[in-house]
């Protein structure tokens, strides 16, 4: 009670009032975003649990051949560094070593896809990492930066078509938006990553195919690496909290906000293809 009765200290009964319509607003936005997920209050237990997957870069292969086992049930190789490896847009030449690893063990894999990824290299990339064209075997990961997603991202898919390949459609909108800030450290505009985001489904929704999945790079900390966001975070903020040492990372409450977009996104479109299929 003393945590509510100084919240509320020096505002008039009309601030108040609008006060605990915002807080409702935003726990009525926090339900549809749980329903959103998948979770209804038949599946709470759900919430208790957790199924742990790890990913990341195949980018040393050095300590990536030494985490290599042999899987003695398939007969085949197994990435022990985690569950899906990934290449990156900068390693992914088509008869360089990172292909030559992927391509060679039995863990889903991820490709990044920039701007620079032709339509050429992807039909090759993707009979080497995909020979049997296997559902679940290879993620695409789009990271062309906000306002190019329109131009690239169409003609990767129009390939994919045109090959006839099984692959799963994610959006990367943090590598493609990391700019050097005015202070000089390296950042990322929260905007351009909504925007990017935003795009990667509009892009999806024309052209009849599924958005998959999302990747971030995020925290729970209140930390001030990517600017802007509700709370506003300038360049001149950035030095106040910037723990990481590799990339800039969402903090809590940027997380949060692009966690409500992806809701409202993935509700629009169940709604639409339920409209579709009642037709």
């Amino acid at each position: 009670m003393h945590q509510v009765h100084s919240w509320t200290l020096g505002f008039t009964e009309g601030e108040k009032a609008a006060k605990y319509r915002d807080m409702a607003n935003r726990i009525s936005d926090t339900l549809d975003f749980i329903k959103a997920a998948g979770i209804d209050s038949k599946m709470a237990h759900t919430l208790q649990t957790v199924d742990f997957y790890t990913s990341h870069e195949a980018l040393l292969l050095e300590y990536e051949e030494a985490l290599t086992r042999l899987d003695t049930t398939s007969g085949k190789w197994l990435a022990g560094s985690g569950h899906m490896v990934w290449i990156g847009d900068r390693t992914r030449q088509p008869d360089g070593a990172h292909v030559e690893y992927c391509r060679g063990v039995l863990n889903p894999i991820g490709l990044k896809c920039g701007p620079s990824m032709t339509s050429d290299d992807l039909k090759v990339l993707i009979a080497k990492l995909n020979p049997k064209n296997e559902a679940g075997r290879l993620t695409l990961i789009a990271r062309f930066g906000a306002g190019k997603v329109a131009e690239h991202l169409p003609r990767l898919i129009k390939t994919v078509r045109e090959e006839g390949a099984n692959v799963l459609w994610v959006c990367d909108p943090m590598h493609g938006n990391t700019i050097k800030s005015s202070t000089g450290y390296k950042t990322r505009p929260f905007d351009a990553v909504l925007r990017e985001v935003r795009e990667f489904f509009a892009v999806h929704k024309a052209e009849g195919t599924i958005p998959g999945g999302v990747h971030f790079e995020m925290t729970g900390q209140d930390v001030t690496e990517c600017t802007g966001g509700l709370r506003a975070v300038s360049d001149e903020d950035l030095s106040a909290r910037y723990h990481t040492a590799c990339d800039p990372r969402l903090n809590a409450s940027q997380s949060l906000e692009l966690a409500f977009l992806v809701a409202e996104e993935l509700s629009s479109l169940r709604a639409e293809r339920q409209a579709a299929a009642a037709v």
